[in-house]
């Protein structure tokens, strides 16, 4: 199973950004992803989850209205497209995968991480 994430970087306040994760290594139908992220100094928390199935989501209540999860079962990728991003979006961004039929939201719950990509939030 491996999971690599890309597309953080550097962006002003207010600004856009999309992150993906492309995923590889086992069948989809029951599985679980999920965006978390880690800020210097402070615990990884959850952003936002899909099932890959069904394509049911989830949001962190800071980030609700403001990011989209998607994936694309066609070439098993799975998207955040990031808006109106702020200085407290800044952090490391994680995705990970867990089988399961029931969006999760603690880290613990997920079996399998990416690398991590750093998003920057600055002016």
């Amino acid at each position: 199973v491996q999971l690599v994430e890309s597309g953080g970087g550097l962006v002003q306040p207010g600004g856009s950004l999309t992150l993906s994760c492309t995923v590889s290594g086992f069948t989809f139908g029951t599985y679980v992803m999920g965006w978390f992220r880690q800020a210097p100094g402070k615990e990884r928390e959850f952003v936002s989850g899909i099932t890959w199935s069904g394509g049911f989501t989830d949001y962190a209540d800071s980030v609700r209205g403001r990011f989209t999860i998607s994936r694309d079962r066609a070439t098993n990728t799975l998207y955040l497209q990031m808006n109106s991003l702020n200085a407290e979006d800044t952090a490391v961004y994680y995705c990970a995968g867990v089988r399961s039929s029931l969006l999760r939201r603690l880290s613990f719950d997920y079996d399998h991480w990416g690398q991590g990509t750093q998003v920057t939030v600055s002016s």
